[in-house]
C-alpha cells in the first residue's frame, strides 16, 4: 500500500490533487457514545446543568468541519456547502449515536471533515453531560457512500451492488 502523504524520503507532504477534477464529494461518519440511564434521561428530558446537550453538541459538531484543515495536518482547505449533525438515542442500550454528514464540490473528499465532526459533537456530549466522568465513546467510522456520473448514490454498497451498478452504467 502506498502512504501518498509522505515523499520519497519519508517526509510529510499534501498531496497534490492539481490535477484531479471538482467533482461532488459527499462523506457521512458515525460514532457511539456510552451514557448511564440517568444521564440518557437528563439529556432527552432537557436537564443537563449546561442546557440542550445535543443542541450544542450539534454546533460543535458543525463547527469542527469548518476547522478541520486547521487541525488535521496536511487536510486541504475545503469550501464546505452542506454538514448536518444528527442524533439517535437508543435508551435500552444507553447509547447516543451522531451521524456527520458532509457535501462540497472539490479535488478531494471530505472523510476527514465528518470524522470530525463526529469527534467533536462527541466532545461536547461528555463534557455537557459532565455528571459523569466514566463513559465510553466508541465506533467512529467513515461509512462509504458512492455517487454515480448519473446522479445515483450507493450507501455501503456490497461489492456484487458495486460491481452490478459499474455494470448498468457500462463502465466494465
Amino acid at each position: 500500500m502506498e502512504l501518498n502523504h509522505f515523499d520519497k524520503n519519508g517526509n510529510a507532504v499534501m498531496v497534490d490533487v492539481s490535477d484531479k477534477p471538482v467533482t461532488h464529494r459527499t462523506a457521512t461518519a458515525t460514532g457511539s457514545i456510552q451514557v448511564s440511564p440517568e444521564i440518557m434521561a437528563a439529556v432527552k428530558s432537557g436537564n443537563v446543568k449546561k442546557g440542550d446537550v445535543l443542541g450544542v453538541a450539534r454546533v460543535a459538531g458543525i463547527m469542527g468541519v469548518k476547522r478541520t484543515s486547521e487541525l488535521i495536518p496536511m487536510c486541504h482547505p475545503l469550501p464546505i456547502q452542506k454538514c448536518s449533525v444528527d442524533f439517535e438515542t437508543d435508551e435500552d442500550a444507553g447509547v447516543i449515536r451522531v451521524f456527520c454528514t458532509v457535501k462540497t464540490e472539490g479535488k478531494t473528499g471530505v472523510e476527514m471533515e465528518a470524522l470530525t465532526g463526529v469527534s467533536t459533537a462527541h466532545d461536547i456530549e461528555h463534557e455537557d453531560g459532565a455528571a459523569e466522568k466514566a463513559i465510553a465513546i466508541s465506533g467512529q467510522q467513515h461509512i462509504p457512500v458512492i455517487r454515480f456520473a448519473d446522479g445515483s448514490w450507493l450507501v455501503e454498497p456490497s461489492a456484487t451492488q458495486l460491481q452490478a451498478k459499474c455494470k448498468e452504467l457500462g463502465l466494465i
